[in-house]
């Protein structure tokens, strides 16, 4: 009897290994994946035990898909509603100073709730002009020195600086941190004219490069540093067309709001003398022994509150939108470590790492540089991921509102074209991240009684990404 049970038990054994192990090895032996890192780890998220596991422990660089630890830190650090508060007040120390607190809100003008993106100027004036004389003359000084002023990462790449994907992340966010340039391609023997941009951003200027295609592709980029009015625009953008628009970053945010702002007011009969930043004040309280605030809050005229952060957080996963992404990695940060000279985005970095091993994870292998997933140094393994997801499945308080920040395959945001007509089509919710190189998928695996967390994380291939891309898929279709 012994011996038939000892039988029937490698039998079983036997036959997980043959179902699982072909899988793995027609994903490393793709011709795509030749010389490639693959790191994968399946867990199965009722009993924790693992499905499959090949090379789960190497650190591998995850693109977006960090803004899983990113997100999901945040939403259990700060809870599912919380939300960014911007003040419109009055100096105590001079009542006709307007001042704009801001609290790291990304929102503010986005494009991205189809809300209006005057909202906060028109609400702001409204009630400025129920308290203020028309007759005084005002100055308006923007605080957005919450996260000091390192808006981008240090490990970020030159050639991503400047481009609407790597905007600087301040105190005081506007418009997405993005403005659109327009150029006339009509005239291939005159290039790519500049029209302007939008909205109109003063003293910036742009050394034009631009070359024209036929293919219709938009291979224009913008390059620059933060806080710097001097741009580059390089690579090549469609000819023929009389309007056609690339993006960039606003090289400072706070100080374009408090312009709009100060515009819209003396549209409406408001003098308005001067428009000022934190800024320099932040820079000498850096130099100087003592750290002073140059202002005190009096009276609070408007607030604007955002949108829920369970709403912010599902932008991130399911657009993979970098600029909510750093904006949520420093608020985190500012929550851990309140002294706005203290770096937020190393306050945040510091947050995640401390907070996982709480929690019992080993974090070991975590390499942190933004909470965007954009620096090429960032390193986490597969095992990790699914270690953190199968937490977040399973223990979080805000376990719900968490999955339903990830996109679901086939239906949408950046896994809309993902397991398209596939048996799990909508059955798989998880976030893609890719940068050059690099391909990576990590989340839930849902059908009936089989719940999985996955990560599959692919470093250095030397196929084209649809390829890669597929391979990922022939594996997920084969657990």
């Amino acid at each position: 009897m012994l011996k038939t049970l000892q039988t029937i038990a490698l039998l079983l054994i036997a036959n997980v290994v043959a179902f699982s192990q072909p899988s793995v090895q027609q994903i490393i032996n793709n011709p795509a994946l030749k010389h490639a890192s693959v790191g994968i780890s399946v867990v199965d998220l009722s009993t924790g035990q693992n499905v499959v596991s090949h090379d789960a422990e190497k650190s591998l660089t995850p693109a977006s898909v960090l803004k899983l630890f990113t997100t999901a830190t945040a939403i259990e650090a700060l809870g599912d509603n919380f939300r960014y508060r911007t003040d419109v007040a009055l100096d105590a120390n001079d009542p006709t100073r307007i001042l704009i607190i801001g609290s790291g809100d990304p929102t503010l003008g986005s494009e991205v709730f189809k809300e209006s993106k005057d909202r906060f100027f028109n609400d702001s004036r409204q009630l400025l002009e129920k308290s203020l004389a028309k007759d005084k003359e005002y100055s308006i000084y923007v605080v957005d020195n919450l996260f000091g002023y390192d808006g981008v990462s240090p490990e970020w790449t030159w050639i991503d600086m400047g481009n609407y994907y790597a905007p600087g992340a301040y105190g005081i966010s506007v418009f997405d941190n993005t403005y659109k340039l327009f150029f006339n391609t009509v005239n291939k023997n005159d290039g790519a004219q500049i029209l302007r941009t939008d909205p109109e951003i003063k003293g910036l200027t742009f050394r034009n490069e631009l070359k024209l295609n036929n293919s219709g592709r938009d291979n224009g980029y913008i390059y620059g540093a933060p806080f710097s009015y001097d741009r580059s625009v390089r690579g090549d953008i469609p000819g023929g067309r009389s309007s056609f628009s690339i993006k960039g970053d606003i090289p400072d945010p706070g100080l374009l709001l408090g312009e709009t702002l100060a515009d819209n007011l003396r549209r409406n009969g408001f003098k308005i003398s001067d428009v000022k930043t934190s800024r320099e004040d932040y820079i000498s309280g850096v130099l100087a022994t003592g750290k002073t605030s140059s202002y005190r809050v009096g009276q609070v005229l408007f607030t604007q509150v955002s949108r829920p952060l369970k709403e912010i957080i599902r932008e991130i996963n399911v657009e993979s939108n970098n600029h909510y992404a750093e904006h949520l990695i420093r608020t985190v940060g500012r929550q851990y470590k309140t002294d706005i000279y203290d770096n937020a985005l190393m306050a945040g970095v510091d947050y995640v790492t401390d907070y996982w091993k709480r929690k019992g994870i080993d974090i070991t292998s975590l390499t942190m540089y933004d909470g965007s997933g954009l620096a090429p140094q960032n390193a986490v393994s597969p095992r990790l991921l699914t270690d953190m997801l199968s937490y977040m499945y399973n223990k979080s308080s805000y376990s719900a509102a968490f999955i339903d920040s990830l996109p679901k395959a086939g239906q949408d945001g950046t896994l809309r074209n993902f397991m398209t007509n596939t048996k799990y089509n909508s059955k798989i919710i998880a976030k893609s991240g890719s940068i050059g190189g690099v391909q990576c998928h990590a989340g839930y695996l849902i059908d009936g009684d089989k719940k999985y967390a996955f990560s599959i994380m692919i470093n250095k291939y030397n196929g084209t990404r649809a390829q890669v891309r597929g391979a990922i898929e022939q594996f997920l279709l084969s657990l």
